[in-house]
C-alpha cells in the first residue's frame, strides 16, 4: 500500500505510495501499463479529510485523476484479480482486497499482499511507480518504486496462487507475502524481542526483495533506503512502468 499526505508526502514505494501531513492540495494521477484491469484502493487516516474516492476500476491505458484536499493522508493501493459473484452481488479480489464487498473500499485497508508505495514490506502484487511532478523546496523528490516482477522471481513458499486464467493477471503466482505475512514468526515481523532496529536485521527474503527493488521498503527498518520526503507537489502512480522509467 502506500501512503500520502497533500503537500509534504513522505513516500516509500511501491503497491502503494504513503502519504503524511499534505499542507496544500494534490493530485495523484493513476495510470495502468499492465495488460490487465487494476481496481486502486485508497484510505484516509483518522481526522483526515476524505478524498473523492476510496476505489475504482483502472482498465489497461487508462488514467484517471484523484485530487486530495489539503492537510490529507492516507494510503493507496492497487488490487487485482478482482470479481463480482453472480448470486451476492459481493465483489472480491484475490490481493490487495479491501473487505467492503463493492468496488468502493469505504474505509477498509488492503489485505497482505499488496505492497504500499513502501513497497514488499507488506508483500508484493504488481509493479509501481511513484514519480513526483513539480515538487518545491527543500527534500528529495524522487521517483520511487519497483518496476521489477517479483512474482515471477518469488520463493515458493511465499507465493499466492490462483488458477484463475482470464483477461487478469492470469493463472500461475499472483502475489508474493512477505515473510512476516507468510511465517509469522517475530524475527522476520520485527516483533516482541525482535521490535527494534538494532535486533530486527534484514533476512534472506527482504535481501531477494530488496535487491530486486533497492528503494523499495523490504522489512520494518529499511527506512535509510526507502524513505523519501517531497513537497508541494503532484503525483503520477503508475502500475506496470516500462523498466526504462526507473
Amino acid at each position: 500500500m502506500s501512503s500520502f499526505s497533500s503537500s509534504d508526502i513522505l513516500y516509500v514505494l511501491q503497491v502503494l505510495p504513503c502519504v503524511s501531513g499534505v499542507v496544500f492540495p494534490a493530485t495523484f494521477t493513476f495510470v495502468n501499463q499492465c495488460g490487465y484491469t487494476v481496481w486502486p484502493g485508497l484510505l484516509s487516516s483518522a481526522g483526515s479529510p476524505q478524498v473523492s474516492t476510496t476505489g475504482f476500476a483502472l482498465n489497461p491505458g487508462e488514467s484517471i485523476p484523484v485530487s486530495a484536499p489539503a492537510s490529507w493522508s492516507g494510503r493507496m493501493w492497487g488490487r487485482t484479480v478482482c470479481s463480482q459473484d453472480s448470486a451476492s452481488g459481493r465483489f472480491t479480489c484475490l490481493t490487495g482486497d479491501c473487505g467492503s464487498g463493492t468496488v468502493e473500499c469505504g474505509g477498509g485497508g488492503g489485505a497482505p499482499p499488496a505492497p504500499p508505495a513502501k513497497g514488499p514490506l507488506d508483500g508484493y502484487n504488481l509493479p509501481m511507480l511513484v514519480a513526483p511532478q513539480g515538487g518545491i523546496g527543500g527534500g528529495n523528490c524522487t521517483t520511487t518504486g519497483c518496476v521489477a516482477d517479483l512474482n515471477g522471481s518469488c520463493p515458493s513458499e511465499l507465493k499466492v496462487v490462483s488458477a484463475v486464467s482470464s483477461s487478469s493477471v492470469g493463472g500461475g503466482c499472483v502475489a508474493c507475502r512477505s515473510a512476516c505475512e507468510a511465517f509469522r514468526e517475530a524475527k522476520y515481523c520485527c516483533s516482541g524481542e525482535y521490535g527494534t532496529p538494532d535486533t530486527c536485521k534484514p533476512s534472506a527474503y527482504s535481501e531477494l526483495f530488496k535487491s530486486a527493488c533497492p528503494r523499495a521498503y523490504s522489512y520494518a527498518y529499511d527506512d535509510g533506503t526507502s524513505t523519501f520526503t517531497c513537497a508541494s507537489a503532484d503525483y503520477i502512480i503508475t502500475f506496470c512502468p516500462a523498466p526504462s522509467t526507473r
